[in-house]
């Protein structure tokens, strides 16, 4: 059984929590751990935001709380109705994530029959307790900028198999589900990683680092671009001569592949390609026709995958 970082932090800050309770003579000071347990979140950010959140979630529970208990009596339909007002409220403003433990700190002014200052303050001083260690658990997140790069790396040496499997497909059917599977590993190796780029980029307090996020999200558009290519493969029959330029122009996008390789080159190749294929002969009849047309919207798609590179070595020279 493996115990996480996250588990550890969660452990350290419950306990810390409930300790200080304790000491300040606080009622219900294993709350405070309890709160810290449900405010250690994944990220920096996320944690923060839950913090602020639940604090400005009690202070909305404790004024709804305050009318529901002085009118209605201390008691279980006096909760009841606080509930009622105060869930739909907290949906609406997007609190939701608040109403359990609120709920739960509320009811220590239902136990305690009162609205002194001194419970209120024994409320808060526990709300703070859990989130404020729950932050502090936090200040420290590994950085995994060099898994990042690794996993580029990785996801690039993937789009230079699958660019090599799309040059092999054209005319040959049966290499054409090699570059499927290929595809499909890919895609999933991609969601991971952009996970992870979010994850880093929300543990960054001041100076948010776009780089991972951008790169994963410009791969992805790509990989989805050579899905909608090798969904083709199988209906391109043409003779090998009008192939032979564009599996020569994915053998070199193999060969080439990298995150510094802008694809303006590839551009002006793509550009070669296209004015031989408008210097070709005719197609004689129907088969022909449709079948140099799907060719031709095979080139389409890929010149989309290189101006997606394009587009995104120009936004990180700006």
């Amino acid at each position: 059984m493996k115990i996480g970082l996250r588990t550890v932090k969660t452990v350290i800050a419950a306990s810390l929590a409930m300790f200080l309770a304790q000491f300040l003579n606080l009622l219900y000071a294993p709350a405070a751990g309890i709160i810290a347990v449900l405010s250690v979140g994944n990220t920096k950010k996320a944690t923060l935001l839950t913090a602020f959140y639940r604090v400005v979630s009690l202070i909305i529970a404790t004024i709804i709380a305050f009318f529901c208990f002085n009118l209605l009596g201390f008691n279980p339909f006096s909760f009841g109705v606080y509930l009622l007002i105060f869930i739909p409220v907290s949906v609406y403003f997007k609190l939701d994530d608040g109403i359990v433990v609120n709920s739960v700190l509320v009811t220590h002014y239902l136990t305690e029959n009162s609205f002194a200052w001194q419970i209120i303050t024994n409320e808060f001083l526990l709300m703070s307790l859990g989130v404020g260690l729950a932050l502090i658990a936090n200040l420290y997140m590994p950085d995994i900028a060099k898994t990042l790069k690794e996993e580029q790396m990785i996801i690039e040496v993937m789009f230079k198999k699958l660019l090599g499997q799309l040059a092999s497909g054209l005319n040959t059917p049966i290499a054409a589900k090699k570059a499927q599977q290929t595809c499909g590993q890919l895609t999933a190796y991609l969601h991971e990683s952009q996970i992870k780029a979010k994850r880093h980029q929300q543990n960054r307090w001041f100076q948010e680092d776009l780089t991972f996020a951008s790169y994963f999200t410009m791969r992805r558009g790509q990989v989805l671009i050579l899905r909608d290519m090798i969904n083709l493969l199988d209906q391109i029959e043409v003779e090998e001569e009008y192939v032979a330029d564009m599996r020569y122009l994915l053998q070199t996008t193999a060969k080439t592949f990298g995150y510094n390789n802008d694809g303006r080159e590839l551009l002006q190749l793509i550009e070669a390609i296209s004015r031989n294929y408008e210097k070709s002969p005719l197609p004689k009849n129907r088969f022909e026709f449709e079948n140099r047309a799907r060719l031709f919207q095979f080139l389409q798609l890929f010149t989309s995958f290189i101006e997606t590179k394009v587009e995104f070595s120009n936004r990180l020279e700006e």
